[in-house]
């Protein structure tokens, strides 16, 4: 009898051994419980997640096992507390993460979000308190303490491990896995698409759209991609006629306004005033319309890289960046390219840095011929959340057009509405006021809001006024690139859309007023069409396509030719070369300095900046940002013949600009 029951122990599969089915069932329900405090940190309740289990049910079953496939890592290993502590925390982290986000924004955490941790810092200090970073750094380390703790006392499994017959178990149970996610698919527990990344994570749960996203990336190939398919869908399309000899095509000017839409549309709010008469003038007298966008409550740059390139978001992978993926590098066509071809200088403008979502790299890629962002600008006033003004966007987008003696295409992304918004009063005496809102925490968060919009209303008369003083043709579109954070619902827009901003096409050569609603990555095409501009392949489609039969299916293809496929749209090869960009309009220049005895010395030129630094022979020196005009520098030793330089330098150390030596002279000298 021992024998047999030796024989039947080596036989049966280690994993489903009595003994270990039972650990199977502790981890199952430890599985359980993590997705719960998942699922109510996404809710910042646990009644919500209670109640979200209630009404799918399901889905909660697929991501507890989706969690609970994670915990094979104990199967394999040794130190099983240890493993299972890892794989617990992970997700626990992922978890907290993405209620921390959601907390900040409407859109959640997605993969993308890894890749832009760079961009973390700079906007870090604005949506947290000191007392929440201390917490978070106190928390990160009690977790990593237990961890070491738990690394220590776990006791290794004794014996062999048969890895072979584990691997065989761990393969079978990934098999049934795989299975469990087709009948999931099949039955609508959980998708493949997600037309709105919040709703979808509501919807279908935190760990499998986070890995959704994070694993579902680019635009996937159509099963007709073809060569031949592509030519015919190219196959469009009348070219741009050239201008008369001594003609010149007008300016272009691009405004995507931050977090601005038509605050009046809001249901559970009052305001004591319109906060945007300006840009409402302005959609009353010419051509304006509803613009959706690809987002709400972030994601700036993908409703700037549908207006740039043309492109649907929702062909690329849930809550993607294409900034942070495929434009990192690689070229591909946009406005910039399309109008330099028939002679424009492209230019862009940004009042934050310049590396946040990569954008000193991606605007080479884009074909910009120079950029300038907020290290570049003399910029001194603040929001009292701290983001730049937008008024300072005005002088520098005539800078655009002064540059060059023929046309320009200036595209400028705007920042003073960004959030986080305070919960408490902090403006003196807001124009606007809200007079009614669910909670007073909502109403200083709204009305803080509210302010910002007008004060950005005042900069688009501000520019609208000092462009056409110019007295050069031009065109100027401005739109907001999505709705604020603030846990808006489809039911509080008086519209019904959360997905839709405002636009309005201002021109002073005449053009007739068309109002349309347009999706955004429709309007370059418009507002070209419009000029008698019919450059790019994707440009060309949406002018002669839309509203076609067929009209979004073939733009789902040919966005996968021109970006992933064999770029057949181009004979095959993609003809973009990135621009050699160039980092601000405004030369920086030295004219003088004057050396005092306390090894001290101002320095005097033109267009200095906060984010100057003086470098004497290489070697930079300590810096103190006076005006545009004047920097002075400290513990320093000059003489006669050093070289001094000023740089403009960002927050990663990277130099943007400098200007050309100067050479100290015995005159500058004490």
């Amino acid at each position: 009898m021992d024998k047999l029951r030796s024989l039947v122990h080596r036989a049966w599969p280690e994993g489903l051994r009595p003994a270990m089915a039972a650990a199977w069932v502790r981890y199952a329900l430890l599985a359980a419980a993590v997705n719960l405090v998942i699922e109510a940190a996404s809710r910042h309740s646990l009644a919500e997640a209670v109640l979200h289990i209630g009404e799918r049910p399901l889905a909660y079953l697929y991501n507890t096992l989706l969690v609970g496939v994670f915990y094979l890592a104990v199967y394999l290993a040794r130190r099983k507390l240890f493993a299972a502590a890892c794989v617990t925390a992970v997700w626990l982290l992922a978890g907290i993460a993405n209620g921390v986000v959601l907390a900040s924004r409407v859109t959640p955490l997605t993969g993308p979000d890894l890749k832009i941790l760079t961009d973390v810092a700079d906007v870090f200090r604005l949506y947290t308190e000191p007392w929440q970073l201390v917490l978070a750094g106190v928390g990160i380390a009690a977790a990593a303490a237990v961890l070491a703790i738990l690394y220590r006392r776990s006791k290794p499994k004794e014996g062999p491990m048969h890895y072979g017959r584990r691997l065989v178990v761990t393969a079978a149970v990934l098999a049934g896995f795989a299975g469990v996610s087709h009948l999931a698919v099949e039955h609508r527990v959980i998708s493949t698409y997600f037309s709105n990344v919040a709703y979808a994570y509501q919807d279908y749960g935190f760990p499998y759209c986070f890995l959704t996203s994070v694993f579902d990336t680019g635009v996937n190939e159509p099963h007709d991609y073809s060569e031949r398919l592509i030519v015919k869908i190219a196959d469009y399309g009348e070219e741009t006629v050239p201008e008369e000899e001594g003609g010149q095509r007008p300016n272009i000017i691009f405004v995507q306004l931050e977090t601005f839409f038509d605050a009046t549309l809001l249901n559970n709010i009052q305001l004591s005033a319109d906060p945007i008469p300006n840009f409402r003038r302005y959609m009353e007298e010419y051509s304006s319309g509803y613009l959706e966008v690809p987002v709400v409550g972030a994601g700036t740059a993908n409703t700037e890289f549908e207006t740039l390139v043309g492109m649907n978001l929702r062909y690329f992978g849930p809550g993607e960046y294409p900034y942070k993926t495929v434009l990192s590098d690689q070229t591909c066509e946009s406005m910039a390219y399309a109008l330099k071809g028939i002679g424009y200088t492209a230019h862009a403008l940004h009042d934050n840095t310049a590396s946040f979502y990569g954008r000193d790299q991606v605007f080479a890629n884009l074909g910009f011929d120079t950029f300038t962002s907020i290290e570049l600008m003399d910029s001194e006033e603040k929001t009292e959340t701290g983001w730049a003004d937008d008024s300072v966007l005005t002088g520098y987008i005539l800078d655009c057009l002064q540059s060059t003696q023929g046309s320009d295409f200036v595209y400028a992304i705007s920042v003073q509405g960004h959030g986080a918004y305070p919960e408490e009063p902090v403006l003196k005496d807001p124009a606007i006021q809200v007079l009614d809102a669910a909670t007073e925490e909502e109403r200083c968060q709204w009305e803080y809001y509210v302010n910002q919009l007008y004060e950005m209303d005042e900069f688009v008369e501000e520019l609208i006024q000092a462009v056409s003083a110019c007295g050069e043709d031009t065109v100027v579109v401005m739109y907001g690139d999505h709705l604020p954070t603030m846990g808006l619902k489809a039911r509080d827009m008086a519209n019904g859309h959360l997905y839709s901003t405002e636009y309005f096409i201002w021109d002073n050569i005449g053009l007739e007023k068309e109002d349309k609603n347009l999706a955004a990555y429709q309007l370059g095409a418009v507002v070209t069409g419009r000029l008698g501009i019919h450059e790019g392949v994707m440009m060309r489609y949406h002018q002669e396509r839309m509203g076609e039969k067929y009209y979004m299916q073939d733009m789902e293809t040919l966005q996968y030719d021109m970006l992933y496929g064999e770029q057949y749209a181009w004979g095959g090869k993609n003809p973009f070369e990135p621009s050699s960009l160039q980092m601000g309009i405004r030369d920086i220049s030295v004219r003088h300095i004057e050396y005092t005895s306390q090894n001290r010395a101002y320095v005097f030129g033109e267009n200095f900046t906060q984010y100057c630094r003086v470098s004497i022979g290489g070697e930079d020196v300590p810096t103190m940002f006076l005006n545009g005009s004047a920097l002075i520098i400290h513990d320093v030793s000059l003489q006669a013949g050093d070289i001094l330089t000023v740089r403009v330098v960002d927050a990663k150390d990277t130099i943007l600009r400098e200007s050309s030596g100067y050479q100290v002279q015995a005159s500058d000298l004490p």
